[in-house]
């Protein structure tokens, strides 16, 4: 079966601790609904720098990756319906990148 990379783009952090937990647990809901298909939890990432010709930029570019997850699905459709479902969708806060991984 096809696995899709899910590329977390935007988010906040919360502001208060039960913020941060009520966060925590629509993650952890979110991702369980998923099942098997969930290949790879993966994990939110820190501060990124941008590797170009011209050098490197600690800007992280123009839409800085916040996180990724690896899952299984029939098809990129599905993928892209499994992530309408991300807290970071629902809420507004960010998007999802959807981008089959291609075996070479």
């Amino acid at each position: 079966m096809p696995q899709f990379i899910f590329a977390y783009h935007g988010g906040k952090a919360p502001e208060t601790p039960e913020e941060g937990a009520a966060e925590r647990e629509a993650w952890k809901t979110w991702m369980g609904s998923m099942g098997t298909a969930l290949v790879v939890p993966g994990n939110p990432v820190g501060l990124s720098k941008t590797v170009s010709a011209s050098g490197v930029a600690d800007n992280g570019g123009a839409n800085p990756l916040s996180g990724y997850s690896v899952v299984e699905a029939l098809d990129q459709e599905a993928a892209c319906a499994m992530a309408k479902g991300c807290p970071m969708v629902i809420s507004g806060n960010g998007s999802v990148e959807v981008a089959e991984m291609v075996s070479m």
